[in-house]
């Protein structure tokens, strides 16, 4: 594979243009799909044992953050690239519409306690940041508190990162178009009517509103220890391949090892 995944990560401080983002891009795999599907098998085999690892080790933990407008994948991004691991070791938190409970509380209240101990790997599929993103574009609550919000954030993944835990937050970035598509479809085959919700359309018509929420987001909060990529999602197994190429070469990095065996092991015959 040509290049480097850093094409995709949002350098701090750097200005956003998502219009200069092409959701259909592949420049780390011309080879095509059948190829690269023999690719991310090994990207997929590599994960699973360095998670095997991560898990073993428990001195460190990995938080994965998915955010995306609807239709690009956030589900079936978690189902193929975990695909394989240990469920013991790897969690998924999904956020919803806020509780009573929960808004009772600061928003990052519902969030914390969901982040992930030694050994595991946790996916936000959704996360704090829908209180920059949706909060935001239709004012939920004041300007003045929301904009407060994107300070919050960096010092709340910086002392998360302080303590151990490596944050690759992942845009998955899909067109315009390609949303049409994969909404028409929810529509047309009747085994998929259940993912259709007429709220979607009402979120579409507000799409230039959210590229800037999410422009603005990632502006903001990306950082050297928890980055921001933007990842091309109109070809759902080239997404899969960029983001498992990121998470294999981000855990290589950790420099794990497997925990030394007990003492006394060497003359132990099984019978």
């Amino acid at each position: 594979m040509a290049e480097s995944t850093d094409i995709y990560r949002v350098a701090p401080g750097k200005k956003v243009d998502l219009s200069k983002h092409d959701p259909r891009d592949r420049a780390l795999w011309s080879d095509g799909k059948k190829a690269g599907k023999e690719v991310f098998a090994e990207l997929n085999e590599r994960l699973e044992a360095l998670q095997e690892l991560l898990y073993a080790e428990k001195k460190q933990k990995v938080l994965v953050v998915l955010q995306a407008m609807d239709t690009a994948g956030k589900d079936s991004t978690i189902r193929h690239i975990f695909d394989g691991t240990n469920p013991q070791g790897v969690k998924v938190a999904s956020f919803k519409r806020p509780t009573a409970e929960e808004l009772a509380h600061d928003y990052l209240w519902r969030v914390h306690k969901h982040t992930p101990g030694s050994g595991e790997i946790t996916i936000f599929n959704r996360s704090h940041y829908e209180d920059v993103l949706v909060v935001r574009v239709h004012n939920i609550v004041p300007q003045e508190r929301w904009e407060k919000r994107y300070k919050h954030i960096r010092d709340f993944e910086e002392r998360l990162v302080d303590e151990g835990t490596t944050v690759l937050k992942f845009f998955l970035h899909i067109s315009k178009e390609e949303q049409k598509e994969r909404l028409q479809e929810r529509l047309d085959v009747p085994e998929k009517n259940w993912k259709f919700s007429a709220g979607d359309l009402k979120e579409r018509k507000l799409w230039d509103t959210y590229m800037e929420a999410y422009e603005v987001a990632m502006e903001k909060t990306s950082t050297e220890g928890a980055p921001w990529y933007v990842i091309p999602a109109d070809s759902k197994w080239y997404r899969n391949i960029v983001i498992s190429r990121i998470l294999v070469e981000t855990l290589e990095k950790l420099n794990m090892t497997y925990p030394p065996a007990e003492d006394g092991l060497d003359g132990i015959v099984i019978e």
